[in-house]
Parts: C-alpha cells; sequence; structure tokens
C-alpha cells in the first residue's frame, strides 16, 4: 500500500507528471493544502502542481517516514525552499493519503508544523 505513496512522492520531486498522475485514481480524487486550498479532480491538481513545484527555487523534500494504516498512508516529510535571503526554508510536514479499493490515491491532505 505505501509503494504508490513512494511512486507519488518520487515523481513529484522528480517533477514527472505522468508517473504522478498514475498514482492517482481517475474517479473522485481531492487535494486538501494546508490553508484548506481544495483540488477538487485529478486533472485540476495536476494542473496546479505542475505549474507551482516547477516554480519554487532551490526546491527538495527529505521523506522521514512513511506509515500505512490500512488504507490510509501518512508520510511525514520535510520541504525546503530556498528564501530570498539565500536561506533554506525549512518547511515539516504530514501528508495523509486515503488509497481507494484499487490502492490509487484518492484523496491527499497536507498538514504543516509552523512555529508561529
Amino acid at each position: 500500500m505505501a509503494e504508490v505513496v513512494e511512486r507519488f512522492l518520487a515523481a513529484m520531486t522528480a517533477h514527472d507528471w505522468d508517473a504522478m498522475a498514475a498514482c492517482l485514481t481517475d474517479g473522485p480524487f481531492t487535494r486538501v493544502g494546508p490553508y484548506l486550498d481544495t483540488y477538487a479532480s485529478k486533472p485540476e491538481y495536476i494542473a496546479y502542481i505542475s505549474t507551482m513545484l516547477p516554480t519554487l527555487p532551490g526546491y527538495s523534500m527529505e521523506i522521514s517516514r512513511i506509515s500505512p494504516v490500512g488504507s490510509v498512508v501518512y508520510a511525514e516529510l520535510t520541504e525546503t525552499v530556498a528564501h530570498p535571503d539565500g536561506k533554506p526554508l525549512r518547511t515539516p510536514e504530514c501528508l495523509v493519503f486515503e488509497l481507494d479499493d484499487r490502492g490509487l490515491i484518492a484523496r491527499v491532505e497536507v498538514f504543516i508544523q509552523n512555529a508561529g
């Protein structure tokens, strides 16, 4: 079950949008971001991420742990981008993936940690 999430995250960091899309269900799909920004379909989400992610300077992702629990997979990770002052801006996150009965991702929710 966790393999589809591993493939999804690897494709995302490689900017391989076709491989990333192959991990998502064609049926009902939703992605809810950390600011409650919601993408209600696979094409809408792929269009968003493939436009936004390449614009982030110095983007990288470090995966700490991937934990499957039934049809839900938790991915703890840190995303890093280059801050305008030159220092890396690190954002610790937990992504929650709900899988459909075929093992494809049907829902992604992003939760971030911040210092306030």
